[in-house]
């Protein structure tokens, strides 16, 4: 139970009373919520709020993670994913190989395609049109989440169109929606010392304001514990809600914690300019960043608590600190393992069941789009249940 007294205590009585009242939480509300020092008080106002909204259900998706390839023309000083062609470690897979992959899930066993790479400097958009419309021969029944803004963008500057366009033709080859990567933060300092390269924050959000016009859905993310202030932050959920309020094409918003490992920001000067350390961010730090991001998004509806980047533990965790979902069975995941991430490379729906229920919650099976499904039923051919 919420106790008002405690929160006048803790100075944000006012902040409780605008949860219990459903009111617009602003910037200088986030800011004292992330300073202030009883994280379960703020994970609690949190509770309240994905309570709201979902009851005790947790959401889950069975899914697999295909990375086309690692080659990039931009050099993120936070990413240990990317390489140059022709270096140690850089990959790339063929339109057969990725067929491959999916051939190796039994039929029935994944619900959604989750497919993004690096910005490589050579695949034309007929490769990608191909490899969706590949997908969806393929796999009829699956939903296909594919290309990040970041990656639409630099299709276009190859093709020579707009990223419209580029937009509309993956669609029609079979793209349901667009993942949220490629956000990090919006904020031009950063981007400016961290990933000068690629688009900026105006543009990532113009793509996917694109994308909800020609009825796609879409997710967004946040990279934090970095060197952004959480001032930083803030301003990134508050630039993702104004969107929102425009469109309603964001379907979830998942908080990604800096993982510094074999990332080229580890072994600079820079990252010893925030809180005098390289190390990932806290499991205080995390908590409190997926409540806030719950209370300062009070118009997207689902929140992830992405378990690879998490660990599975703090994901269980962060279900009572206003997060919904947990992502899914994954299968292969590279990113986040290649900067360090510990957590396991794949669940099975079993060990996902049993991670929620132990944490007091109603395991809810979903598809992509987050409609809930029934796991005893069959995939219908058009990614739907019968």
């Amino acid at each position: 139970m919420l106790h008002l007294q405690h929160y006048k205590k803790l100075g944000i009585g006012d902040i409780f009373h605008k949860v219990e009242e459903n009111t617009r939480l602003e910037m200088d509300d986030g800011l004292r919520l992330y300073q202030c020092p009883d994280v379960v008080a703020v994970g609690a106002l949190a509770d309240r709020v994905r309570r709201r909204r979902h009851g005790n259900a947790a959401y889950y998706v069975l899914n697999q993670h295909i990375n086309y390839s690692n080659i990039c023309v931009n050099g993120c000083r936070f990413c240990a994913f990317h390489r140059k062609a022709g270096e140690q470690g850089a990959f790339e897979l063929s339109l057969e190989d990725v067929l491959q992959k999916l051939s190796e899930r039994p039929r029935g066993s994944i619900r959604e395609v989750h497919i993004v790479g690096g910005c490589h400097p050579a695949l034309p958009l007929t490769y990608f049109e191909d490899m969706i419309r590949g997908v969806k021969a393929s796999r009829p029944e699956v939903h296909v989440k594919a290309f990040t803004a970041v990656e639409i963008d630099h299709f276009a500057h190859l093709e020579g169109t707009s990223t419209r366009d580029v937009l509309a033709r993956l669609h029609k080859a079979g793209v349901d929606m667009l993942p949220g990567g490629g956000a990090e933060i919006f904020s031009p300092r950063i981007r400016t010392i961290l990933c000068p390269e690629k688009l900026d924050g105006e543009k990532w959000l113009k793509i996917n304001g694109e994308a909800h016009e020609l009825g796609m859905k879409t997710n967004a993310t946040m990279l934090y514990g970095h060197l952004e202030t959480e001032g930083e932050r803030l301003e990134h959920l508050l630039a993702l809600r104004e969107l929102q309020d425009r469109t309603g094409g964001f379907t979830c918003f998942i908080p990604l914690p800096f993982q510094p490992c074999n990332t080229p920001l580890a072994n600079t000067p820079l990252a010893s300019t925030r809180l005098g350390r390289t190390q990932p961010a806290t499991g205080v730090e995390d908590l409190k960043t997926i409540a806030v991001s719950r209370l300062m998004l009070d118009n997207f509806s689902h929140i992830k608590a992405y378990w690879v980047m998490l660990t599975l533990k703090l994901a269980q965790v962060a279900l009572h600190f206003g997060a919904d979902d947990l992502d899914g069975t994954i299968v292969e995941e590279k990113i986040g393992h290649m900067a360090g991430a510990q957590s396991e490379q794949a669940l099975t729906r079993e060990e996902l069941k049993r991670v929620i229920e132990e944490g007091g919650f109603t395991p809810l099976e979903r598809d992509c789009l987050f409609n809930p499904v029934n796991p005893a039923e069959p995939l219908s051919a058009t990614g739907t249940e019968n």
